[in-house]
């Protein structure tokens, strides 16, 4: 199969190219140039797509995700990841960190095993559904609990919240078989320092989050590795003039990236501003931390093992946000209506950013050829034209 798509522009995770040509030859870009400076190869083509008001660019990247299509992602299965996938690639996301929740201990060692077998096998998520519908690829796992804040713990259940233990982060690790990319860490436990350090040594980046630190703790995390936040602002001690807190540090600490949930839920337009004129265009992050219920009408949910009621664009437990429906191409085009910035602007925090920030930029968040041909097409407000995730065209989410 080989496809032609051709754009006003296209963003490469680097640099803008006006009137691009694109080939895709079966699931690789095989080709990539200016109309006007290059000629494609004189091939057979399957089929041409013609986007002529809209940017073509990498497909997204979700470092905080913990399932959609009525699946979680802990299930570990691979129907399960299968589903999630397929309904990913369709909202634009290619790439994404298959993410915990705090559960029992054999619970989560079960989930990072499986998860690990699949990551390493994509072959058997690909083959419980239709070969023609793309689905997007988990490229690590994301770690949320159990060594978060009890007093920031957010939906978390209290009975899994462990202290910070190297000897249990091993076990984590090894269960997850090298795939462990990044951990939420309170700051302030005793022990935390020491664990980021540990895991940083590892490997594994460290996200400091669901915490009531103060600015000195979240310092010393930091020092000892911590390279990014969870979910600004959210589960985390707000910010005082005298006491910045962990808030403040996130905020103003200009070698940490920061997740936001940019949902119009989580947080205000004002608070994503915020986010924003502190972050920069560097090190902010935009992530979905959407659950099972994304994608899916209301009703009740599972995330982890809890019970999630879903209503109005909300998920709660007992009153409390437990995720989100979000998806990342909405948060593209929230994000762009909050803040006034730019389409390209937006593209770098759901692809650059999150690929940089995990260390991972050699699998996504770029445009070359010999790559994967995992594309998104946006018109001028950010909105989703058309994705193609391992080059096939894929049919946009609702």
């Amino acid at each position: 199969m080989r496809t032609l798509l051709k754009a006003k522009t296209l963003w490469d995770g680097a640099d803008s190219l006006e009137d691009p040509v694109i080939v895709i030859d079966e699931n690789e870009i095989a080709f990539m140039a200016s109309r006007a400076t290059g000629q494609e190869p004189a091939r057979t083509l399957t089929a041409v797509y013609d986007f002529p008001d809209a940017t073509l660019a990498p497909a997204f990247f979700d470092v905080h995700i913990h399932g959609s299509a009525g699946h979680d992602v802990m299930e570990a299965t691979p129907e399960a990841l299968h589903a999630v996938g397929c309904f990913l690639a369709s909202c634009g996301t290619a790439s994404y960190l298959a993410t915990t929740v705090s559960a029992p201990v054999d619970t989560t060692l079960r989930a990072l095993s499986g998860l690990a077998r699949l990551i390493e096998n994509p072959g058997l998520i690909e083959a419980n559904g239709n070969p023609e519908q793309p689905s997007a690829r988990p490229l690590g796992i994301h770690l949320e609990g159990p060594f978060l804040s009890h007093e920031k713990r957010g939906a978390h259940p209290c009975e899994h919240l462990l202290p910070p233990d190297i000897g249990l982060f091993d076990r984590l690790f090894e269960a997850a078989e090298g795939h462990l990319r990044l951990i939420t860490l309170a700051p302030e436990l005793p022990g935390a320092a020491e664990l980021a350090a540990h895991a940083t040594a590892r490997g594994v980046r460290v996200s400091v989050g669901h915490s009531d630190a103060t600015a000195a703790q979240t310092r010393a995390a930091i020092a000892a590795g911590a390279a990014s936040a969870t979910h600004t602002f959210n589960a985390m001690r707000a910010l005082d003039h005298r006491e910045p807190g962990i808030l403040g540090t996130v905020l103003t600490d200009d070698s940490l990236f920061a997740e936001l949930i940019c949902d119009g839920i989580h947080n205000t337009r004002e608070m994503v501003k915020i986010w924003w004129r502190t972050k920069g265009p560097e090190r902010a992050i935009l992530v979905t931390d959407a659950m099972s219920a994304a994608g899916m009408p209301d009703g009740a949910y599972k995330l982890g093992g809890m019970t999630v009621q879903v209503a109005d664009r909300r998920a709660t437990i007992n009153g409390v946000l437990a995720g989100s429906v979000l998806t990342l191409d909405r948060a593209v085009t929230n994000f762009i209506e909050f803040t006034g910035a730019t389409v390209e602007q937006a593209l770098r925090l759901v692809t650059v950013n999150p690929s940089a920030m995990t260390r991972l930029s050699g699998h996504a968040g770029r445009l070359e050829v010999g790559q994967p041909a995992n594309l998104v097409a946006l018109d001028a407000e950010g909105r989703l034209s058309a994705a193609f995730v391992n080059g096939k065209a894929v049919t946009r989410c609702s």
